[in-house]
């Protein structure tokens, strides 16, 4: 991973908008809904095209955008063996804490969401996999598309004459992102295997040949892992000690998974979900910062921006960085449609960078702009927005900071 020796450098934290249209075909191919011979084509135009707006935008550090999966969580069954489909509904269903304490703002959220266009994108209900046999990871050659893919759009990258008036020929660092066991095992519930553990481990060892595959591509990994940061609110029997347990446990699968792997090729990605909501029992950042900074990464990518999260920049006063660690915060918003001021953007970068140096910091958004079609993101027009804000505030942040 690169530091930003000379400037603030840019970058997100995967998921970028997609067309309605795209996010159903996603849909259907990764529930085995027959062949559609144009999607490969389709794919690869959409990855050209997103990889081309980025460096437009001036983002340094790119990737895919998310565009051969419908969603974050959703692509890993068709990458695994051992599963199959279950009548059980998706993901979690229980009530949360803030659930429980703003129900009807949950509600009235729900039926605004259902009456937005963007529900377009996922006509069908969506199948759930349960693990019924030893898993095991199959997912080589969409990887490897998803690689090629990539590489190819960056190849035919900008012209010189024109990056030289809208953005950059080529991005400083190329990641991808990719699912933590964690999260596998939440929305892909065992049904085969004796103990939680052992299905971790399963999980871990299937995972580590797609996060090796990615940087063995010359790419960065993103481990994406909501459920460090959400597991608290998704539970609210749980106090925060035993949270911290959980994640303990979490944070030595992730390392399982990523054996063998430089640290300096991985960045760890955690949230607490789109969940445009009052959010009032979301776990704070003290509560785990160091847990997460046992985690062989070398970037530590987190919410940072809306108004739940925005005052703990403080927390890097009092927890020591390591020498070899950068941070990833996010000074956009992935839930508040209000497009921040580049100069509120540059107030946030240079926070951070005055407590843990300048080199140390790469400017981002809090999570993903198209997570999971489901309607509840930031409209397409606002998210580009809000990057183009992100990238003037790093350049008004770095007139000042250099």
């Amino acid at each position: 991973m690169q530091r930003s020796t000379h400037r603030i450098l840019t970058s997100h934290v995967g998921s970028l908008p997609r067309t309605p249209e795209l996010y159903a075909r996603l849909q259907a191919k990764e529930a085995g809904e027959g062949p559609d011979e144009k999607l490969a084509a389709d794919i690869a135009a959409s990855v050209a095209a997103v990889v081309a707006r980025q460096l437009d935008a001036g983002i340094d550090v790119i990737d895919d955008g998310e565009h051969s999966k419908s969603s974050w969580n959703n692509y890993a069954a068709s990458r695994l063996d051992g599963y199959s489909v279950v009548d059980l509904p998706f993901g979690h269903t229980g009530k949360t804490r803030d659930s429980i304490e703003f129900g009807p703002v949950y509600e009235e959220n729900k039926a605004m969401y259902a009456a937005r266009p963007l529900k377009l994108a996922m006509p069908r209900r969506r199948k759930v996999f349960a693990c019924t046999g030893p898993v095991k990871y199959r997912g080589h050659a969409e990887v490897a598309t998803d690689i090629a893919n990539l590489k190819a759009a960056i190849a035919s990258g900008p012209a010189p004459e024109q990056s030289a008036i809208k953005g950059t020929r080529l991005p400083t660092d190329v990641f991808m992102t990719a699912l933590s066991p964690s999260n596998v095992a939440l929305y892909y519930p065992n049904k085969f295997y004796a103990t939680d553990e052992e299905y971790y481990v399963a999980i871990a060892d299937a995972m580590h040949e797609e996060y090796k595959a990615i940087v063995d591509a010359g790419f960065i990994v993103q481990v994406d892992d909501p459920r460090i940061a959400t597991h608290y609110d998704r539970h609210p029997d749980l106090s925060v000690e035993d949270c911290r347990r959980f994640i303990a446990a979490q944070v030595e699968i992730i390392n399982h998974a990523l054996r063998g792997i430089p640290a300096d090729r991985v960045r760890f990605h955690t949230c607490y979900s789109t969940n445009v909501a009052p959010r009032l029992h979301d776990l704070e950042l003290r509560h785990y910062v160091d847990l997460m900074l046992t985690i062989n990464a070398c970037g530590y990518s987190f919410e940072a921006a809306n108004p739940r999260h925005e005052h703990e920049w403080r927390v890097w006063e009092e927890v020591r960085l390591p020498d070899d660690k950068l941070l990833i915060p996010g000074v956009a918003s992935h839930c508040v449609a209000l497009v921040e001021h580049p100069d509120l953007v540059a107030q946030r970068i240079a926070r951070f960078a005055g407590v843990v140096g300048r080199e140390r910091v790469i400017a981002s958004n809090d999570c993903g702009f198209a997570s999971s079609g489901a309607g509840d993101e930031v409209h397409p027009l606002v998210a580009w927005a809000k990057l183009e804000a992100l990238v003037e505030g790093a350049k008004r942040a770095s007139g000042e900071l250099w």
